[in-house]
């Protein structure tokens, strides 16, 4: 597994020619408590760069961006009832979707962990 971010705050773990996506952990803190996940509909296909899922929380209500060009597999249905897993645990229980990557050269403007955790040290 090979796991990529985004500047947009969106981490995505890629197995194959699918992605597990979600929010990072510097994301998460920056929302505060999450209150509801919009997560994206089974069998619907986004271009890299769209709208996929809406995560709302105490302070705002956020876009989450599709990382790679596919089609939604799966939701963590868990965040009907626990939305709050995308805060205690942004990064693996609080997943999002599940997708295809129809490109694998959407992944080549990715940053890797080392990268991105450089990226969020500046802002």
């Amino acid at each position: 597994m090979t796991r990529y971010f985004t500047k947009d705050h969106e981490w995505l773990a890629v197995e194959g020619d699918t992605a597990t996506v979600g929010i990072t952990d510097y994301a998460q803190n920056a929302l505060g408590d999450i209150t509801f996940v919009e997560v994206p509909e089974v069998g619907k296909a986004y271009a890299k760069g769209d709208t996929a899922s809406v995560v709302d929380s105490v302070k705002a209500a956020s876009d989450v961006y599709a990382p790679a060009s596919g089609e939604v597999t799966e939701v963590n249905e868990a965040l009907d009832g626990e939305p709050e897993l995308v805060n205690t645990s942004p990064e693996s229980e609080g997943w999002l979707w599940r997708q295809t990557i129809a490109d694998a050269a959407d992944l080549a403007d990715l940053m890797d962990e080392a990268a991105y955790q450089a990226y969020i040290a500046e802002l």
